[in-house]
């Protein structure tokens, strides 16, 4: 296979604050050094890209040193947590925006589609639009003609192909946008977060077609997803991209597993030292147990047994407790969600608080798999306040078990109903 895509030493540079304010020393600097023969100085200063942190400098880098090769017909995943820098980069490869410092080079046309009606024209209807991003790409007419009836069928989005996009709803645009994306034939096919817009058949429909540009037609996919299960069985290769910087490199299912643990590792600190929390603050979670009925801290529990989930929080100002509601939610290993619980659903209020609270399920009917928890703490007098927010605070492993008491092991596959109460 040949290199189609190379990315040499990509950087990105964004200064903070509003665009043009006191700007006008730095341009000067900038205009005298470029004149002198000399290096941009602002080049050597700006601090890494962790949006939780507050930083010093008033620039920061979005990316830093970004370097990969991509293999025609390859499928490359690129993960990591919101703000690591990976939307920044699919920005970069699709020449929307140009990198600081870096080059890249490619080998035939870029279809991108990085947000809900990329390239679209509200005011033209669904085949106008057709026709505008063929041409963008430099098709012709003759050639996307040739086209259009699969990509209106793929879409699904037939009767209202002669309706202006404006009056699509997010999931149609997003529907026409990738079957444009997909069926226009591009060497390169760029894909962000998007496909979290449609539902469960039509994304299943697009991952179907992926494959079928890659393994079919040789073409190379370039693929950014939130959803594990779809980067391990989807991807030949994975990226995984933290505060701007590559940390890892190598086969998907490695990737994956390399980002899952990572972030376990993040989520055993001390709660009260995390700063990627979000809220308004008023309280703050200090820790997270899960308990076995002898009240013993465990990490590992069998299906079916009983288990409690004990929120330990801090006050920090005085707050009404009847106003709190609780929430805890379950992930597995992908980063699917697979049950959540809230306080206020399972008509709970809280007269008082002294240090915790507790999630009782009897009867923990989770199968056999390794799961992380997310927890939050709001009210909802009229809108949703979030005061503490927390992800990945606590790992835990779950076996097979006799859940039914029929001395048959469930297996490892999907999730019951779990019967709760928050107390």
């Amino acid at each position: 296979m040949s290199v189609i895509l190379k990315a040499e030493n990509i950087s990105k540079q964004y200064r903070l604050g509003l665009v043009g304010t006191g700007t006008i020393s730095h341009d000067l600097n900038r205009w005298w050094n470029r004149i002198r023969g000399k290096d941009d100085p602002y080049l050597k200063v700006g601090e890494s890209n962790d949006r939780s942190t507050k930083g010093e400098s008033q620039y920061v880098w979005a990316l830093q040193d970004i370097n990969f090769e991509v293999q025609r017909g390859e499928v490359l995943g690129i993960i990591g947590k919101n703000g690591a820098g990976k939307s920044t980069l699919l920005k970069i490869l699709s020449k929307v925006t140009g990198p600081t410092t870096g080059e890249i080079k490619t080998r035939g046309r870029i279809a991108s589609l990085l947000e809900v009606g990329t390239g679209f024209h509200g005011e033209m209807t669904g085949r106008e639009n057709i026709y505008l991003n063929g041409a963008i790409l430099g098709m012709t007419k003759k050639e996307i003609a040739s086209k259009i009836d699969e990509i209106i069928e793929f879409s699904g989005c037939e009767r209202y192909i002669d309706t202006p996009v404006k009056r699509y709803s997010s999931g149609m645009t997003v529907r026409l946008a990738f079957a444009v994306a997909a069926f226009l034939e591009p060497e390169i096919l760029v894909i962000d977060e998007v496909l979290a817009v449609g539902d469960a058949e039509f994304q299943k429909k697009a991952i179907g077609k992926m494959q079928d540009i890659s393994k079919g037609e040789g073409r190379t996919v370039l693929f950014v997803s939130h959803n594990m299960a779809a980067v391990k069985s989807l991807c030949t290769r994975g990226l995984v991209l933290e505060h701007g910087k590559v940390v890892f490199e190598g086969a998907s299912d490695k990737a994956v597993s390399f980002y899952l643990n990572n972030e376990s590792k993040k989520a055993n600190e001390d709660l009260l030292k995390r700063t990627d929390r979000r809220g308004t603050g008023e309280v703050h979670f200090s820790n997270v147990e899960l308990l076995s009925k002898e009240n013993t801290p465990v990490t590992e529990i069998l299906s079916g047994d009983y288990a409690k989930f004990r929120l330990h929080v801090v006050f920090n100002q005085e707050v009404n407790c009847g106003e709190l509601i609780f929430g805890l939610v379950v992930f597995d290993k992908n980063e699917i969600k697979i049950a959540d619980f809230y306080s206020d659903e399972m008509g709970v209020s809280f007269d008082e608080i002294d240090s915790y609270v507790d999630l009782e399920i009897p009867k923990l009917m989770l199968r056999g798999g390794d799961y992380t928890v997310t927890i939050v703490v709001q009210t909802a007098k009229v809108v949703v306040k979030q005061i503490d927010l927390l992800h990945n605070v606590l790992n835990f492993k779950v076996f097979p078990g006799d859940y039914w008491n029929t001395k048959t092991i469930n297996r490892a596959t999907n999730v019951a109903i779990i019967d709760a109460k928050f107390q």
